[in-house]
């Protein structure tokens, strides 16, 4: 993540006109991994091992957070009191309260706050979206969407921070639903209730460097989510980090009264559409290309037909900050989208513990 960021803000003045010119000035972490040679290959100014004294700097304007989820909230709720406009990798926070306290902190702050979704700013998703604020899908009835990745399917695979909730808050959850979360939130709803189900496969996982001991992972490989809405929709999500054969396999089915819509991140540029007002001899999944200069940010990269990646939709994010910073436009997902994030994913979790519907709101 700290590639796909350095990439991203020095790429974003190349590609968009946007209204600041962004300078990596600093880059901060632990003297346990010297950022020297990192600073050099991203042409960053500075290195320093205290993040605290860069956060209080007045040549500082933006705080990029990119470290492990148990640091975010500390950190970004100093950013803010800093006066600094805040981005942060999701998931935004441990918790639910974390988060609101973060959100609390950039209000009071008046300073812009974003959590990393990119998601959001693939072309093709950014165009479902459209299609139905528009009104093309109808009244939306059902979400299913799935995030599988395989990495922790080998038990011999060590421990790390992601296998522990004291430092990552929850396991595939987490790491995987919160932008599963996110894109539901974006294209369906705010779900009112959950009802999940968990499995942690590997209990117990090689401690590196420590000969041979073990450590208990207390987090989830996998997950169900089946979720509810005020309106009649419902969605189901998936997600695993034990799934054989995926890398990164993020993909939707979206149901309406009029239409449908499916996605898969493995083919980011293209969105199918079917569209059931056709005469029913017409009708049929088509696939949109999305990269055409009318569709989502495509204007500011290639011509027609020559793809972009998932290093391009960090650069779209970062043009939306500085934008939001500007006074240019609202800026979502913030740290109070976070906060309604990490509230749904632990009422899966307290679902889950407890064998039960969990409505949303229990969690404060």
């Amino acid at each position: 993540m700290g590639k796909a960021h350095a990439n991203a803000w020095r790429k974003v003045n190349t590609f968009f006109d946007a209204p600041f010119k962004a300078h990596l000035k600093v880059v901060a972490g632990e003297a346990s991994a010297p950022l020297e040679a990192f600073a050099a290959n991203w042409e960053i100014d500075e290195v320093s091992y205290d993040w605290k004294e860069v956060v209080a700097r007045k040549d500082i304007d933006i705080v990029d957070i990119v470290t492990p989820t148990f640091l975010h909230a500390e950190m970004a709720i100093a950013a803010a009191q800093n006066g600094k406009h805040v981005l942060c990798e999701k998931p935004c926070a441990l918790t639910y309260a974390q988060c609101a306290e973060m959100a609390a902190a950039a209000k009071k702050a008046g300073v812009v706050s974003y959590l990393n979704h990119n998601y959001r700013r693939v072309p093709a998703i950014a165009y479902a979206r459209q299609l139905i604020g528009e009104g093309r899908i109808g009244e939306v009835l059902q979400w299913n969407g799935t995030y599988f990745q395989d990495w922790l399917l080998s038990p011999d695979t060590p421990m790390g921070w992601q296998m522990s909730a004291h430092t990552s808050g929850g396991g595939a959850l987490y790491d995987l639903g919160s932008h599963a979360v996110d894109l539901v939130r974006f294209l369906v709803g705010e779900p009112t209730g959950v009802t999940s189900v968990q499995r942690t496969y590997t209990a117990q996982r090689r401690i590196p460097g420590q000969d041979g001991a073990m450590g208990a992972v207390d987090v989830d490989d996998a997950a169900f989510l089946l979720l509810e809405f005020e309106g009649r929709a419902m969605a189901s999500v998936e997600v695993s980090r034990v799934a054989a054969g995926c890398k990164n396999n993020n993909s939707f089915e979206l149901y309406g009264t009029k239409g449908a819509l499916r996605f898969d991140f493995l083919r980011m540029n293209e969105l199918q559409f079917y569209d059931n007002t056709l005469p029913a001899g017409e009708r049929g999944y088509r696939t949109i290309l999305a990269m055409e200069d009318t569709h989502p940010y495509m204007k500011n990269w290639w011509p027609c037909g020559h793809v972009i990646g998932f290093e391009h939709t960090f650069v779209n994010a970062f043009n939306d900050v500085l934008e939001a910073i500007a006074g240019k436009r609202a800026l979502t997902p913030n740290f109070e989208d976070g906060a309604k994030i990490l509230r749904i994913l632990q009422a899966s979790q307290k679902s889950s513990a407890e064998g039960r519907r969990v409505a949303v709101e229990e969690i404060f």
